[in-house]
C-alpha cells in the first residue's frame, strides 16, 4: 500500500506522524462530497465502477473519513 498522509487528526485511521491506516482509501470528485458511501468500515461498501475526472487536486475529497471514537 502506498503511503499516505493525512492531517484530519480526529479520523479514525490517522496515525502518527499524518499517516493513513485504513486498509482502502476512496477519493472521490468534490461533485460527489454528498454521496452516501459506507465509510464506516474503510474497503466496504465504495463504488470501484464509476470514474471521473478532477483538474487539480483541490476539487478532490475522502470519503474514507472516520470520526474517532473517544
Amino acid at each position: 500500500m502506498p503511503n499516505v498522509t493525512c492531517s484530519v487528526a480526529n479520523c479514525e485511521y490517522w496515525k502518527t506522524d499524518n499517516k493513513c491506516g485504513a486498509d482502502m482509501i476512496m477519493i472521490d470528485i468534490d461533485a460527489h462530497s454528498s454521496r452516501k458511501f459506507n465509510a464506516e468500515f474503510a474497503g466496504e461498501g465504495f463504488d470501484t465502477e464509476h470514474q471521473d475526472h478532477a483538474q487539480h487536486s483541490s476539487k478532490t475529497c475522502c470519503h474514507t473519513f472516520k470520526v474517532k471514537k473517544a
